[in-house]
């Protein structure tokens, strides 16, 4: 009679380890949360716009352009960009003329830092408009209080 009821305790215990475990097991998905978050710490600061410069404020509204337009940026020392690209003056009208493809109709706009010199700035739109380049802007920040 103790062996049927010693039998009948191992069939129990085997029934108790059988069962499924209702756990969820969240490595996988911290591993990849992980992950993610490293990609993106990593390409955010890569995301940032041309050249870093301080942009002047304006309380004007934003233009709803088909394209993007061709940026020559100017920073505090007075260095020209084109793109991304540093140029001199005597470069600059190549260059744009090499990436405008709508000839001399390519919109084009100025970045300034605004501690850039104004001089400089109206150097480079001369230069410009003197080469037959007549759709020239300038790019602001949109004033906060305005």
């Amino acid at each position: 009679m103790s062996m049927g009821s010693g039998g009948g305790m191992r069939s129990r215990r085997r029934r108790r380890s059988a069962r499924p475990i209702s756990e969820i097991n969240v490595t996988p998905f911290v591993d990849v949360m992980l992950v993610l978050l490293i990609v993106f710490m990593v390409t955010a600061p890569l995301l940032s716009a041309g050249v870093p410069i301080d942009l002047p404020k304006a309380p004007a509204s934003p233009l709803a352009l088909e394209k993007e337009p061709i940026t020559v940026t100017i920073d505090p020392e007075a260095r020209i960009f084109v793109l991304e690209e540093e140029v001199t003056i005597a470069e600059l009208v190549p260059r744009l003329t090499a990436l405008a493809t709508d000839g001399l109709d390519e919109r084009i706009y100025v970045r300034g830092d605004q501690a850039a010199s104004y001089g400089t700035i109206m150097k480079v739109m001369g230069t410009m408009n003197g080469a037959g380049f007549k759709r020239i802007g300038l790019v602001a920040l949109k004033d906060p209080d305005g």
